[in-house]
């Protein structure tokens, strides 16, 4: 990869604002974003990224092929958050284990954009399809957050409190909360909604969904989480090597199996690549809303940083070509 193409994807406008607001804290500055909007961002960013995956999926169509990536993809997002937390609960309680887990099985639409754009420039085809892919994996990774919050904070109170009988967790009340909670309802919906209106619901929105306005809503969200991430920066350098360690190695480790399932399914090489960056990468817009909404008691600051500020340049930087001539050395 070129280092102006570097360049230009580590001075990508959303990413800057982010380093911004931590930069506005780590001076005194008086900014701050007005309660009520981070929440209006959070929810119009869900909006755009589930209409427009499920428009992609209205064009593309369900061949057998697409149809085995898509499933691949939930797949993935589905399995990734349950190992990984897990792995964090050696260091972590059980908030900011799934939260951060959540976020590893989620994904983030710039890393996407990059390699896309590395695809463009190498002349290697890719289907339009990954980007119904992209918004198939958001829910998932939520999904299993808010389940592993539930079940597990729900069985440490039973302990904690010695009232395990009154503590039973109610897996109806369980699945309610996590697929009928506001993020996950509007995220898939919105994909729905994408679907069954098509073209004609395409060409009345586009313009409310695409690029500038996203972006620019984007830019607003990510001032916003740089200010909530600088304000407890430091609870990210109690842990130490422990995150820095898993915001590198859990993307390797997510993109190698991403690979060998790309592989398995018959995927051509630009595909297998924007499915290994989607399991490589941590997401920064859906799940943090959905976790800042839902799982206040975990650390903004972990997850956040750790998608941002370790595992996002890791990837634009030394992940993205890594994984392209891995797929190139396994014949994919």
């Amino acid at each position: 990869m070129d280092s102006n193409l570097i360049l230009s994807n580590i001075l990508n406008p959303p990413v800057l604002f982010f380093f911004l607001g931590m930069v506005a804290i780590f001076v005194q500055s008086d900014l701050e974003i007005p309660n009520p909007l981070p929440k209006l961002f959070s929810l119009y960013l869900l909006v755009a990224i589930g209409f427009k995956g499920g428009h992609e999926l209205f064009v593309s169509g369900l061949s057998p092929l697409i149809i085995s990536t898509l499933l691949a993809a939930v797949l993935m997002a589905s399995i990734v958050p349950v190992y990984s937390f897990f792995i964090l609960r050696i260091r972590l309680d059980n908030y900011n284990a799934a939260a951060i887990a959540a976020t590893y099985g989620s994904i983030s639409a710039v890393t996407f954009i990059t390699a896309s754009s590395l695809l463009d420039k190498l002349q290697i085809p890719f289907g339009g399809h990954m980007l119904a892919a992209l918004a198939l994996m958001e829910s998932p990774a939520i999904v299993v957050g808010l389940i592993l919050v539930r079940v597990f904070t729900a069985k440490q109170a039973a302990v904690d409190d010695d009232q395990a009988q009154s503590m039973e967790t109610s897996w109806g009340e369980v699945l309610r909360e996590a697929f009928l909670n506001g993020s996950v309802l509007l995220l898939i919906g919105s994909l729905i909604i994408g679907v069954l209106t098509g073209g004609d619901g395409w060409t009345k929105v586009h313009l409310f969904v695409e690029k500038d306005l996203f972006y620019g809503a984007l830019m607003f969200f990510l001032l916003d989480m740089g200010l909530v991430a600088a304000r407890r920066i430091q609870d990210l350098r109690k842990t130490g090597m422990f995150l820095i360690g898993f915001a590198i190695l859990m993307p390797i480790a997510n993109a190698l199996i991403g690979i060998i399932l790309a592989k398995a399914i018959g995927m051509g090489q630009g595909n297998a690549l924007l499915f290994a960056v989607l399991c490589a990468s941590a997401s920064y817009i859906a799940v943090p809303a959905a976790m800042r909404m839902t799982v206040p008691e975990a650390n903004p600051s972990l997850y956040v940083s750790m998608a941002l500020a370790i595992t996002f340049p890791f990837n634009i930087i030394v992940g993205i070509p890594i994984y392209l001539q891995t797929i190139r050395l396994l014949g994919v």
